[in-house]
């Protein structure tokens, strides 16, 4: 197939998932192309089976901010047509599947299905705001086909905007070559050279996200045993994060590393994950820590509970808990065995339910039944 895919090149889970979808589309033989005003992060341009088409914007000054929504459009329908594209995947309803949707109109009688997969934010917050619940209300509902990436986002998007399209559930993925176990300690060594525990968390450090409360967990495991905490990633509460470091003298300990590429290797040299996110429409990270064997103590929260089973790869705790986090992180750094149980169930998870290799057939089967109907 020729699939167009539009995402948000930023480093957040929307983006990532629709480029890790691009690229194991490409290696299964679709002719990928991805339509967005930057290449996704994540993003190699050496697959002659991926392409990238910039969507620029000029800045006129009649207009207060640039059209992106339009020239979106125009650049989806231009693809479309000179690539002969079989069908459009938006990947965040606002403004990507409105745009397809004028897309769309602009190529009648030519028929351009498109597929929206809806990622959380789009519905929890930017959707349920009510001078943009009526767009994001149509804009799916002119989808001829909806994803969300957990049930719990299923039923947040029945619930908000009452919807009368099916919504498939088809879950988030990890590529389990990739992301695996490390097969040295040599990144461990390099972070904890005494031995001392490794605590990460990875996320774009919006305030949802909880970072704050990431550095105050780890003060309180670093009272009762040695460890570093790796932060990896950037945003607005990053300057919050790292003044909080300082606060409590913990700044040699806490190693704030920005966006990295090498996310696989820093997770798998990690002892364990926290993520107490306020929400989550799904926690890829907790999923690609679980992959690399790595327990996580995660917000018991949105679709979460759908990817980690509390006791099993680690604990779901009430969201701004940070003393029982705290405790349950060192319940697992305090006991190797505990640990490397938790970390197999992990990798066991993840192999069984959510390794690439059995979601992106779930999509190839999808992509095909909207075309067929349409």
């Amino acid at each position: 197939m020729k699939i167009g895919i539009t995402c948000y090149p930023t480093y957040g889970g929307s983006g990532i998932v629709a480029t890790e979808l691009g690229k194991e589309l490409a290696a299964r033989g679709h002719e990928i192309h991805f339509i967005s005003y930057a290449p996704p992060l994540r993003l190699e341009r050496t697959d002659p089976d991926i392409r990238f088409h910039e969507v620029e914007v000029t800045n006129y000054p009649l207009f207060q901010h640039p059209p992106y929504t339009l020239a979106l459009a125009t650049k989806m329908a231009e693809v479309t047509q000179s690539e002969n594209l079989d069908l459009l995947h938006c990947h965040y309803a606002i403004p990507h599947s409105v745009s397809a949707f004028l897309a769309k109109s602009m190529l009648l009688p030519r028929k351009l299905p498109v597929v929206t997969t809806l990622h959380g934010t789009d519905i929890t917050l930017v959707g349920a705001d009510r001078s943009y619940l009526p767009i994001t209300k149509f804009s799916i509902e002119q989808s001829d086909g909806v994803t969300a990436v957990s049930s719990f986002l299923r039923d947040a998007t029945y619930k908000t905007f009452g919807v009368k399209n099916e919504i498939e559930v088809i879950y988030n993925f990890v590529n389990c070559t990739s992301y695996s176990p490390a097969s040295n300690g040599e990144l461990h060594r390099h972070f904890a050279p005494h031995g001392e525990k490794i605590l990460i968390h990875l996320s774009n450090f919006r305030a949802v996200k909880r970072p704050t409360d990431v550095v105050e967990i780890f003060v309180r495991v670093n009272k009762e045993m040695p460890s570093v905490l790796l932060m990896v990633g950037d945003g607005p509460e990053r300057s919050n994060s790292e003044w909080l470091a300082h606060h409590y003298g913990v700044e040699q300990r806490v190693h704030f590393l920005g966006k990295r590429d090498n996310t696989e290797e820093l997770m798998a040299a990690a002892d364990l994950l926290l993520l107490p996110s306020d929400t989550e429409s799904f926690g890829l990270v907790a999923l690609e820590a679980m992959a690399c064997a790595v327990p996580v103590v995660v917000s018991r929260v949105g679709g979460l509970p759908e990817v980690v089973t509390d006791g099993v790869e680690g604990f779901l705790v009430e969201p701004r808990n940070i003393d029982i986090m705290a405790g349950r992180a060192c319940e697992i750094l305090a006991n190797d065995t505990v640990r490397k149980e938790m970390g197999r169930n992990g990798r066991q998870t993840a192999i069984s339910r959510f390794c690439s290799t059995k979601i992106i057939p779930q999509y190839e089967r999808y992509y095909s039944r909207v075309l067929g109907g349409c």
